[in-house]
């Protein structure tokens, strides 16, 4: 197994034909999708990764190179119910089978159960991992228990609450006494 920091650029058919194994510890600072996600916060939390390379058959018996990746980290968000930070695991194994083409790619991509990508003698693994971190971020990141009670209500100190409206139902009310209905 080759032990890298940052995730190199791979040849996928070399990879997948000498059973390539790759492994690595970054940090999210080399990310830069990931540092706006978490507002420039966490840069030194560490992004672990392997991708192993693999000759597979497809559905039709051809062989194919497939790769699967895991990829580990934890990312500073901020909670939504109580906007306090809350960091985030991420865990991800995916499997990524390669094809020649683009058009190949986009039909069977829908049938399979796994990615399809386009085959590529420098395919960015870093890209790949920074994409399939996004796409497993939670919409709503939130603690499972907000740390600080969560504020309900805002008030401003230099608001003026509204005088009451009479309810329209007192003025039927008082026209109904005085006989007028």
């Amino acid at each position: 197994m080759t032990t890298y920091q940052r995730p190199p650029k791979i040849d996928v058919k070399h990879a997948g034909q000498a059973s390539q194994q790759l492994s690595g510890q970054d940090v999210l600072a080399h990310y830069e999708r990931l540092m706006e996600e978490t507002q420039s916060l966490g840069g030194q939390n560490t992004l672990n990764w392997t991708a192993r390379g693999e000759l597979a058959s497809d559905a039709k018996g051809q062989l194919q190179p497939w790769l699967y990746l895991s990829v580990s980290t934890s990312l500073p968000l901020t909670c939504q119910r109580c906007l306090g930070p809350v960091d985030v695991p991420v865990q991800i194994e995916r499997a990524f089978r390669f094809v020649e083409t683009e058009a190949q790619a986009e039909q069977e991509d829908d049938e399979s159960p796994e990615d399809v990508l386009v085959l590529s003698r420098d395919f960015d693994l870093a890209a790949l991992i920074e994409d399939e971190v996004l796409m497993d971020l939670p919409a709503v990141p939130r603690h499972d228990t907000c740390p600080l009670p969560v504020k309900l209500t805002a008030v401003d100190p230099d608001f003026e609450a509204p005088s009451p409206k009479p309810s329209p139902f007192a003025v039927l009310a008082g026209l109904k006494g005085a006989g007028k209905l």
